[in-house]
């Protein structure tokens, strides 16, 4: 089979072992739709929420809710501060029973693992959160957006707090990219979205036109994303970006405080070279060519 007939199949494997496909989840009566709601609203949830963080359309969120409020399970009512905003809470008897499917998908599981070995179950456990970080650097989606659109600002501005943390210096943030700059200059301008939050950016931006040489800038991964390869994915994005606009060449600089980036930059092809210019955060500078000769 050929990787995709490979993915589906392990799908369909695995849904299957969990009982998805039941309409007595876990022995009890309801799907495991259902009881995966109950699971998230937890104690209270707003209902624009649970549609973000679930994936759901309005129409199927309303139905779910409905059969919970039909078995007593369930209460929808308005935000105590904000009227327009309707949550979702648990009655006693909800309480009651997401406990029990706790208990019962414990007990599930705990079943599984028994019938393997020690190794076996760290092996399982490592594979399936190494299947977790690919399967979210999968769902990444990355966007070229203006320099001055609200999620690049927002990501600029988390990047110089980071730096502003990080540098004994201190970071200003005069030194970030303005906004427009880019349309002048030349360039480009990535975001990063998971689950359309902004977790990452990263720019180039022409340094000498007649040379065809331009500079990496602002390249940044959120906390939460780290580990998962996006940081690299990210500057692949921007020389193919920066090559196709015909840059044959690409700088960067980075801090000594930042020795994570001088090793993704080493390891990327970058080879160091003299500081090229003014910025006094450009501790190591490197360069790469992208494009023909």
């Amino acid at each position: 089979m050929d990787q995709i007939e490979l993915v589906r199949d392990f799908n369909r494997f695995y849904t299957r072992r969990l009982g998805v496909l039941d309409d007595r989840y876990l022995g009890l009566d309801r799907p495991w739709s259902e009881s995966r709601l109950l699971f998230e609203i937890g104690a209270a949830a707003d209902l624009r929420d649970l549609r973000e963080r679930l994936g759901l359309d309005s129409g199927y969120l309303s139905r779910m809710l409905r059969s919970l409020q039909e078995q007593g399970l369930v209460v929808v009512r308005p935000h105590p501060s904000d009227g327009r905003v309707r949550v979702a809470e648990l009655t006693p008897a909800g309480v009651r029973a997401r406990a029990d499917l706790d208990a019962r998908a414990r007990e599930s599981v705990g079943e599984l693992l028994g019938q393997l070995t020690a190794a076996q179950r760290d092996r399982l456990v490592a594979a399936q959160d190494q299947v977790r970080r690919l399967l979210r650097m999968a769902s990444v989606v990355v966007e070229a957006v203006p320099d001055d659109a609200p999620a690049a600002r927002e990501c600029l501005r988390r990047y110089a707090a980071e730096l502003a943390a990080r540098f004994p210096e201190g970071y200003d943030e005069s030194a970030l990219i303005r906004p427009g700059e880019l349309a002048r200059s030349g360039g480009e301008f990535l975001v990063a979205f998971e689950d359309r939050t902004a977790v990452g950016c990263g720019a180039w931006q022409v340094l000498e036109r007649r040379a065809h040489v331009a500079e990496i800038r602002h390249l940044w991964i959120g906390p939460e994303c780290r580990g998962l390869g996006l940081g690299r994915r990210l500057l692949s994005r921007l020389e193919h970006g920066a090559a196709e606009q015909g840059i044959r060449v690409l700088r960067l600089g980075t801090h000594s405080s930042l020795p994570e980036a001088a090793a993704l930059y080493r390891s990327s092809g970058y080879r160091e070279i003299p500081p090229y210019g003014d910025s006094p955060y450009n501790q190591l500078t490197f360069e790469k060519s992208v494009g023909p000769r």
